[in-house]
């Protein structure tokens, strides 16, 4: 008796506790609909600039890793994006931009320096430019090709000097990154697409940077120590043009070429370094193509900022050369490919050379008769894919050499 007892009480209040009026089924309703017809809105203040206040408070900073607030509501997971001018909702609901849209926002992806160095030596990696090797592929490649053509015929360039010269270009590339930074912060912080670099957003300062230089620039002596005394003198010169280049764009409309000459002083400096002396016929061809072809790669590169140029009234070859831009560049392009059939007639190359040739003059004029100057995002792929010219060209003088 006791038992069907407490079964019947247990029965009625389990029916009390689902049983719903038909009134009160309708107020239910009625509070859910008006709370999805007034959405709360929430204000989202920027966590980054406590720690960076000199950065424009119109970027935030979503950070893999970071202890910031924002994990709260996006978890450890997420990438970040520097985002100017946009909300979190509307990326996703819009889904991810195009290039030329991430460009005119100031969107910026997350590099790994971002996601992991430990952020004492992040604006130091950034003003080398360790997140962007384009630069260094391009200032390596021309010592490589000088190293291939001195080795002797039916043999492989030294291991010893291209490993030399590939760590000497990284830091080269570096040294000539931070001192341009150093002389162009007035114009940087004007320039959309530079105004995020370490010393024109105050990440680090003129001090910092200089400190930074002077390592760069011991390590790099270390490397030239390495060398022969005829290539010490040889890469000690090339100082005057690394300092004297960031300059050129306040006065002629020519800094590429002063570029060209720059970065292509490898061509002269990997063949001193294996032989112990200069071959004339050889390398200053060489040396000559690859100025034309900077003035190639580096004009594409600069009609990304032509606008900004003229804002800030700094020159290059982009606003030079103007509409008739592909038409100068098909004439260098034509020089350096005719300078480096020179260079390996001159070195007595093989046939396997010639047919590199012809593969990257395709690659080139792909790159001149495709690129869209209006475009800064094709511009900079254009301006990247230059890293397969020069393996091209590379592969071609290692096999004409081991086949002579």
């Amino acid at each position: 008796m006791a038992f069907f007892g407490l079964s019947r009480v247990s029965r009625r209040l389990l029916k009390s506790s689902v049983s719903v009026t038909p009134s009160s089924s309708f107020a239910v309703l009625q509070s859910q609909h008006k709370s999805l017809s007034n959405p709360v809105t929430t204000h989202y203040t920027n966590p980054f600039t406590k720690y960076y206040p000199s950065w424009n408070d119109n970027y935030q900073v979503w950070s893999k890793g970071k202890e910031l607030h924002q994990e709260k509501f996006l978890g450890v997971g997420w990438n970040y994006r520097l985002v100017g001018g946009m909300s979190s909702s509307s990326s996703v609901l819009e889904g991810k931009p195009k290039k030329d849209d991430e460009d005119k926002s100031g969107v910026k992806e997350a590099s790994w320096i971002d996601l992991y160095l430990p952020e004492e030596v992040r604006g130091y990696a950034k003003l080398a430019r360790l997140d962007k090797p384009i630069g260094t592929w391009l200032l390596a490649w021309p010592c490589m090709w000088s190293i291939a053509l001195a080795a002797d015929p039916g043999s492989l360039p030294s291991f010893k000097y291209m490993a030399l010269f590939g760590c000497g270009a990284l830091l080269l590339r570096g040294a000539g990154c931070t001192i341009n930074d150093l002389l162009d912060q007035d114009i940087d912080t004007k320039v959309d697409r530079t105004r995020l670099r370490p010393i024109a957003s105050g990440l680090l300062t003129p001090f910092q940077g200089i400190g930074f230089l002077g390592i760069q620039l011991l390590l790099g002596l270390g490397i030239l120590l390495q060398l022969n005394n005829y290539s010490r003198v040889l890469g000690a010169s090339s100082l005057l043009l690394v300092f004297s280049y960031p300059l050129m764009k306040r006065f002629t409309f020519w800094p590429q070429a002063f570029l060209g000459l720059t970065i292509n002083w490898g061509a002269l400096l990997g063949w001193t370094a294996v032989k112990g002396s200069i071959e004339p016929s050889v390398v200053l061809p060489l040396y000559l193509s690859g100025v034309c072809w900077t003035l190639v790669y580096d004009t594409i590169y600069a009609h990304q900022d032509k606008e900004d140029d003229v804002k800030v009234g700094v020159k290059s070859t982009a606003l030079r050369f103007g509409d008739n831009t592909k038409l100068w560049l098909t004439g260098f392009g034509t020089a350096s490919m005719g300078f480096l059939a020179l260079s390996g007639l001159s070195a007595d190359l093989g046939w396997q050379y010639y047919a590199s040739l012809a593969a990257a003059s395709g690659q080139l004029g792909w790159q001149i008769g495709t690129a869209d100057l209006s475009s800064g995002a094709d511009c900079s792929r254009k301006f990247v894919s230059n890293k397969w010219f020069g393996a091209i060209i590379f592969s071609g003088v290692v096999l004409g050499r081991s086949f002579q």
